[in-house]
């Protein structure tokens, strides 16, 4: 298996944080699920100054990047326009 570092950043527009709160409860649904199938290691909001939700930051393990690619075409967050720059990096964690 594979382990990734995804890191996503909400829009800056007005929307934004509308947008996230809409579809956060389908996203940590699936959060729950990713996590009890073995796939999230660690997740959770990154925070403005503010303490305002500006973005994620997920720790996963798959097969392969294909599969990570898959699951994330499908999110709440990506499918209602929530991130809207995300990156994905192929990390190999020290202690899990």
């Amino acid at each position: 298996t594979m382990q990734f570092l995804l890191t996503a950043y909400d829009g800056k527009d007005d929307g934004a944080l509308d947008r996230r709160m809409s579809v956060r409860k389908a996203h940590i649904n699936g959060a729950n699920e990713l996590k009890e199938a073995g796939h999230l290691i660690a997740g959770g909001a990154i925070l403005d100054e503010a303490e305002q939700m500006i973005g994620s930051t997920m720790i996963m393990e798959f097969d392969s990047k294909a599969e990570l690619d898959q699951w994330l075409a499908s999110d709440p967050y990506v499918t209602g326009n929530v991130w809207q720059d995300i990156s994905v990096l192929p990390i190999r964690l020290a202690v899990k």
